[in-house]
């Protein structure tokens, strides 16, 4: 904490800056100053004390918080394992209460921001539990609401968020003292929902809390691209994903949040059938540890609709060995990703399994339905009848996806021509939908453009058509 000569001040001007800036996470002092932040995100945090005081912890909280709120994230989950075990401080501590609820919940604050909510939950939830004061305890549910919805476990992040907002009104804090945290964190919950609404309040009460925060800002752009995502305004939302990951705000956001638009891109760009685009977005993007945002599950569904169902087993298998390291929000649809992989190579089975699984984790977790946004309603329909079929107690989870999936599943076909259809010729179908030409789909399947030809043909029998206009009019009709 000193400089090379081993003089006092750095040490010094780091300590006004922690204690200025603790202060400040915590309602009722207004937001913490950015040249403390980037002061402290610079900064060496050191190894573990002999004994933890309250001084020292307070060092250590404002200094994660910083490197949280900066983006200075290099050093990952490794920076917290340097004081901790399974939650746990290594050395010997003398903290009271107050230090010990304000430290945890910064460590769950640098969780969450690294993409590792099921490590950042538990100390939130420590930090709730040692919280004394009506600040301390808002700070506390702001972590948890966000780390919880970044988990999936959102019944439980909603009512986090609504005590957090009931306790913010009751003491009367003014409106720029919200919680980062707490606003992000509702806006998962709301995305789980479909409430595009509630999203659209969200993104407004960021820029209007602190409207010359360039951080606040991007969050709230990329909830906004989220509700244009889910109206299927794809053209907007393209435009605008494009303006924030390549525009100079870009340097100033959190990684979760860039990571998350950059998914969405991709969805995008695979909802409009460009899938020779939607693959090079994600080809250089790093799943981190902890799996929040998971791009071989992004990569999935493009591969899905590319008729590369193989590849999409492949990606993914790593994810699935994972197990509880793996974070809930994406394992869920890569879950149902895969089923529909393995439905389509004739593996029903397995398709059962991983289905099972993923409605498993879905009742679990309070209900989302987002799963099943980048999967045509035809194979989440069959696979929701085999599920059904399999275990009579996820029935009730099976009708209320049913009830929400029309207007949230990808542009279907009907099951009645899929049904006569082979399974190649259904993989075949899914890119005659797109925008690729035959030269294209010969390419992403690796096979000739006169092998492609001659399965088309055998299509247009099927499906009674003369040309591929009318077959993708055919294949897109509503299901009934």
């Amino acid at each position: 904490m000193s400089d090379s000569n081993g003089s006092v001040g750095p040490t010094a001007a780091l300590r006004a800056a922690a204690a200025h800036t603790s202060l400040r996470l915590e309602p009722g002092h207004g937001q913490p100053l950015p040249r403390h932040l980037s002061l402290l995100a610079e900064a060496e945090p050191g190894p573990a004390p002999l004994v933890w005081t309250d001084t020292r912890a307070m060092l250590l909280s404002a200094m994660l918080v910083a490197r949280a709120r900066n983006d200075a994230l290099g050093d990952g989950i490794e920076l917290v394992s340097r004081y901790f075990d399974t939650g746990r401080l290594t050395r010997p501590t003398a903290l009271s209460g107050p230090a010990r609820s304000g430290l945890f919940a910064s460590v769950a604050e640098y969780c969450a921001a690294v993409g590792w909510p099921q490590i950042g939950g538990h100390y939130a939830s420590e930090a709730l539990l040692f919280a004394e004061t009506p600040e301390q305890r808002y700070r506390a549910l702001s972590m948890q609401a966000l780390n919880l919805a970044l988990n999936a476990e959102y019944p439980a992040a909603a009512h986090a968020i609504a005590e957090g907002r009931q306790l913010f009104a009751d003491q009367g804090w003014a409106s720029a003292d919200v919680s980062h945290c707490l606003l992000l964190g509702d806006g998962l919950v709301a995305v789980s929902r479909a409430d595009t609404a509630h999203m659209r309040a969200i993104a407004d009460e960021l820029e209007h809390a602190q409207p010359d925060d360039p951080y606040w800002a991007f969050c709230a752009g990329m909830i906004r691209v989220t509700t244009m995502f889910i109206e299927r305004d794809i053209t907007e939302g393209l435009a605008k994903t494009w303006e924030m990951l390549h525009g100079s705000g870009r340097s100033r956001s959190f990684r979760i949040v860039r990571e998350l638009l950059l998914g969405l891109h991709a969805d995008m760009l695979t909802t409009q059938g460009e899938f020779d685009e939607a693959l090079p977005v994600l080809s250089h993007a790093v799943t981190h540890p902890g799996h929040a945002v998971c791009f071989p599950m992004q990569r999935a569904a493009t591969l899905l609709q590319m008729g590369r169902e193989r590849e999409v087993i492949e990606t993914t298998n790593a994810c699935v060995a994972l197990h509880d390291e793996h974070c809930l929000r994406t394992l869920t649809p890569l879950l149902t990703r895969r089923a529909v992989a393995f439905l389509r190579l004739g593996s029903e089975k397995r398709a059962v399994q991983s289905m099972e699984a993923a409605v498993m984790l879905i009742q679990r977790t309070g209900g989302s339905v987002t799963p099943f946004l980048m999967i045509p309603f035809a194979d989440t329909d069959r696979l929701l009848d085999l599920v059904a079929a399999h275990n009579a107690d996820l029935i009730p989870t099976v009708a209320m996806m049913r009830h929400m999936l029309p207007a949230l599943a990808a542009r279907s076909t009907d099951t009645d021509v899929l049904a006569s259809l082979t399974s190649t010729e259904r993989e075949l179908a899914h890119l005659l939908t797109s925008s690729l030409g035959m030269h294209e789909i010969a390419r992403a399947r690796n096979v000739s453009v006169n092998t492609v030809k001659s399965q088309v043909r055998s299509i247009y029998g099927k499906l009674g058509v003369s040309s591929r206009e009318d077959a993708v009019e055919v294949l897109q009709r509503p299901h009934e």
